[in-house]
Formats: C-alpha cells, structure tokens, sequence
C-alpha cells in the first residue's frame, strides 16, 4: 500500500500480511484474509455453555441463542462489544481489520453467549488451551497468532535449500514467526526445497528444519551466532521508498542524502519531473533521516512536517518504513 508523508514523500509500504492456518490442522474459531480476521462460530462445534461467573452449565439443545460475542485480550475481555452477526441458523461471524489490533503477535479469545456464558468446544481442536482470567479457570481458550510474513507465491522474499531430496520434511523457521518449528512448511522442487514469503521490511534471522535437523542457509553469508553456539541465517527485507521533492524547477542538480547512504553528497542524484525532483531507494524498515542538497544547499523536506534533532546540532527530515 502507499502512504503519503505531507504530500511530497512516499513511502511505499509492504503491507503487514498476517497469514493464518485457521483452516489447517482442525483449526476453529478464525481466520485472516489478507487485511481482515474473520472470527467465525458455529453452533454446532459446542456441547455445553458455562455461566462466566456461576459456572452453571446448559446442554445446547437446551439453550436458546440470542447473540454472540467475541472477547480475548484484543477488547479487554469485554462480554458485548464485539457482537458477531448470524450468517445462518447455526453460524455466527464477525469481521474485523488488523487496524484494530496492535503488534502483539498472538491473543487468546472465547465466544461469549447472550453476554453472560462461554461457549465449550465439543471437539478436540488443537488451537484451544486452557487460561485462567480475573482469577477463574477458563476452559476452551482460542489462541489467535497473527504473523508478519506469510506464504505468497509472488512474495519478496524467496528461500532456497539445496539438495536434501531424501528429506522428508523441510521447515523455515525464524524471528518473523516467532521460531515456529511446524508453519512454514518448504516445497520440494527439482533442485531441493523452496518457499516464498510476503514479508514488511526489517532485518530477520532465520534457519531450516530438515527432518528436525535444525540447520543455517549454506547459500548465505550474511549470519550471525545464537544462543546454542551456532549461526542463524540473516535476510534484510527492504522496500522501494519514493522521495519526491516538489518545485525548485531551476535548480541545475538536486541530490538525497541521508542516514541510509552515510549522508553521501554525490551518490543519490535525483530525476528532474514536470512537479520537481524524484528518487528511489531501496529501504530497510525502521527510522530514517533525510535532507535534499539543492545546487549545494543543504534542506529539509518543505512538505514534511516530520523532523527530528539527530545530536550534533542538525535537523533532518524523517521517514518510517513500515
């Protein structure tokens, strides 16, 4: 998606594409659809409901449906605001944007019955465990985990293993689904195992699981030691960020500098437009600070009201990849 910094910076973002498995394993309870979770119940997954407070329990033939309700840690357990809408006799669903929720990576959540009872799973469903809330033991807790990559075939970032055709079974685990030793499973190909994923800038450790053998990329030099005295891979994502610098039309030569080139006075040569200025650059996510040398002379952006001090006296303009 673009996002437009004061008319003149653009930034463009690589959305924060949550991937979920809600519909692998026997998961219930949710899924996510590029931008959107789509929480779902179904009357006919539960046996029993159980009174929050009294814990009094009513078998579902004997239970009369009049609303249902999502609540976890993502509303502060609330019993109402989240109310679901029917779909059919039986199913209930709510949509929400990932706007709604901040960077946590997972949530644990319950359907809540006519405000007052929590819905109890009749089948084994291998996303649900156990918590206690405000002191009480909880049974059929959903766990919803939301990750900042997910597996797109025309995603930004490919993973390569080659070799290992006798393997079994390959795993992409890293920093960017929280070391998960089962979600990512690897696609064998001619040349060994590969998998595409769609991933926000930033900078990510990762290592491969061949039939539970954990091992770094041998294809990579870029890594680093962990904890257990070995390397873990290391990939930068970064994203193509347009800076744009509006007017000064007579100016012979415009150049951006910033913290991502050492602040070099030469290197980044912007293209003349019809409006003023223009460059790409290729961006890591995180902060970064920026100026245009106008014909020699050192200026902020004019349409960015974002700035910062950067410790020695100067001012700079900023701009975040997210």
């Amino acid at each position: 998606m673009k996002h437009l910094i004061s008319h003149t910076i653009y930034l463009l973002f690589i959305f924060i594409g949550f991937y979920s498995f809600a519909q692998k394993d026997g998961f219930k309870g949710y899924k996510i659809e590029n931008d959107t979770v789509v929480f779902t119940f179904n009357a006919k997954d539960y046996s029993k409901f159980t009174r929050e407070y009294t814990g009094q329990s009513l078998d579902f033939n004997d239970f009369d449906i009049e609303n249902v309700a999502v609540s976890g840690d993502f509303n502060l357990w609330s019993r109402d605001n989240w109310k679901m809408k029917q779909i059919d006799e039986y199913i209930y669903e709510l949509r929400k944007s990932i706007s709604d929720f901040t960077d946590e990576f997972s949530w644990e959540f319950k359907f809540v019955i006519n405000n007052s009872f929590w819905a109890e799973p009749s089948k084994n469903i291998p996303n649900i465990t156990k918590a206690i809330k405000n002191g009480r033991k909880i049974r059929g807790i959903y766990n919803l985990k939301m990750y900042t990559a997910y597996p797109d075939k025309n995603g930004n970032a490919s993973f390569k293993l080659k070799g290992f055709k006798d393997a079994k079974k390959v795993i992409l685990a890293g920093s960017f689904n929280k070391w998960d030793e089962h979600l990512f499973e690897m696609n064998k190909t001619d040349n060994g195992w590969e998998l595409t994923l769609q991933m926000k800038p930033d900078i990510y450790q990762y290592r491969f699981i061949v039939d539970g053998h954990w091992m770094e990329d041998p294809d990579n030099n870029n890594k680093t030691k962990n904890e257990f005295n070995e390397f873990n891979s290391v990939i930068n994502i970064k994203e193509y960020t347009t800076f744009k610098l509006r007017g000064y039309t007579n100016a012979k030569k415009v150049v951006l500098a910033g913290s991502f080139n050492n602040w070099n006075e030469t290197d980044f040569v912007m293209r003349k437009m019809d409006y003023g200025w223009k460059y790409v650059v290729p961006l890591s996510g995180g902060k970064h600070h920026y100026k245009f040398i106008v014909d020699g002379e050192w200026i902020t952006d004019p349409n960015n009201t974002v700035k910062e001090h950067d410790g020695n006296g100067h001012v700079n303009s900023v701009c975040m990849v997210k």
